[in-house]
């Protein structure tokens, strides 16, 4: 009996714990990716050399193939690929329509508001003078952002007028749109819920606290952790948010992974993406419900109904390494790891001695990650902290950049 063939978009470290899952549930693995030093084209059963952009070709691809199913993770990029082949060739995920809006900043916030969410209010701009217009009439802070970018690339903050031309330059620069998005800047505490939508209802729903990093108006998620404490209400109006949004966008059999803003009992949907979230967040889920997260994601793309029961939870949280600088790794101190892993702390390194690192820009800019099973904020830094120090560059470890 011939394996079912599964389809993964991306072959890069947020992808490789998919492929693995994949294989060890007795599939074949069939990876898409452009050429690059990726880890999981090695993993694949078969590799194609194709821009996880052109679904025309990964349909085609998929055809020939006669794949039971297609799904990614943490990336935006793959998402319309994902609709495209799911809608013409009958299989579980996002639909087309859905794929388009969520990866499209403007068409996700023209539907959300249409839909009745509760959203920041933006303008498309064309050009500096309508950018200038938009950000004096919502109001300093504002937020300019790429429409069609992931993992916080060309979206910056702009306090005052002096900053605005910095950040509407960083967007353009990153965006293949001829406008981009001024949005209202809400003063809020920044959480994340990620979910799994069945047939346009949520299966399984877990907010959870971000930790957050800024460099340069840019800020960007580094970390979770769960569970997230909340009012009975505000509980409520957060699942209720969501319940809205992916009616607006007409999202069904995929996870969702959303960034919120919460103040008191208030809640405003920022941005919803059609794909299980990045830094540690699937790892972390299945710490926390006890169940496995890319397992789950797998067995809905290939039209087997998931159940998401867990029996009890565990709190966990994680963060990423990364550099403040860049630089060449220089020496790991191995067993500094070691020590940490066997405290049950799991401590991934995505790069090896002599390998470039870069200062920490966006969210595909890290060098490793660190999780364990605990509540305490302070416990996870310890852990951190001796991660770092075992991170050697040239004039110091990461911990000692860090410091500085």
């Amino acid at each position: 009996m011939s394996k079912k063939k599964l389809m993964i978009l991306g072959a890069g470290i947020y992808q490789v714990p998919l492929i693995k899952k994949a294989k060890e549930m007795g599939l074949e693995t069939l990876v898409v990716s452009i050429k690059g030093n990726y880890p999981g084209i090695a993993l694949a059963d078969s590799f194609y050399e194709i821009d996880t952009r052109d679904y025309e070709k990964i349909l085609e691809t998929a055809k020939r193939e006669k794949i039971s199913g297609i799904c990614t993770s943490g990336t935006d990029v793959a998402v319309r690929a994902i609709g495209f082949v799911c809608d013409n060739l009958g299989l579980c995920g996002i639909p087309r329509e859905a794929a388009w809006k969520v990866t499209d900043k403007l068409l996700m916030k023209e539907a959300l508001k249409a839909g009745g969410v509760s959203t920041a209010d933006f303008r498309k701009v064309a050009s500096y003078e309508e950018c200038v217009e938009s950000a004096n009439a919502l109001g300093f802070p504002v937020m300019v952002k790429a429409v069609d970018s992931s993992g916080s690339r060309g979206i910056h903050r702009a306090d005052r007028m002096e900053e605005l031309e910095y950040a509407w330059q960083e967007a353009k620069k990153v965006t293949k749109k001829p406008y981009v998005l001024v949005e209202e800047f809400i003063e809020a505490d920044e959480i994340g819920v990620d979910a799994f939508i069945g047939e346009e209802k949520i299966e399984a729903f877990f907010p959870h606290e971000k930790f957050t990093y800024t460099v340069n108006g840019t800020t960007m998620p580094i970390g979770h952790k769960f569970p997230y404490h909340a009012s009975k209400k505000l509980m409520e109006n957060l699942r209720h948010q969501i319940e809205l949004a992916i009616k607006a966008l007409g999202m069904k059999n995929c996870p969702l992974n959303a960034d919120v803003f919460v103040r008191g009992e208030q809640v405003w949907l920022i941005e919803v993406g059609g794909r299980t979230g990045a830094t540690c967040i699937p790892e972390l889920i299945s710490i926390y419900t006890g169940y496995d997260w890319y397992e789950k994601i797998i067995s809905y793309a290939l039209g087997e109904k998931a159940e998401f029961q867990s029996e009890e939870t565990h709190p966990c949280m994680g963060a990423l390494l990364f550099s403040n600088q860049d630089g060449i790794i220089e020496k790991i101190e191995m067993d500094k790891l070691k020590s940490l892993v066997q405290k049950g702390i799991e401590v991934q390194l995505d790069y090896q001695v002599g390998d470039k690192i870069e200062a920490m820009k966006n969210g595909t800019d890290r060098i490793g990650q660190v999780i364990m099973r605990t509540g305490s904020e302070a416990e996870l830094e310890e852990a951190l902290s001796h991660a770092r120090e075992a991170v050697w560059l040239s004039k110091g470890n990461l911990e000692e950049r860090w410091k500085n």
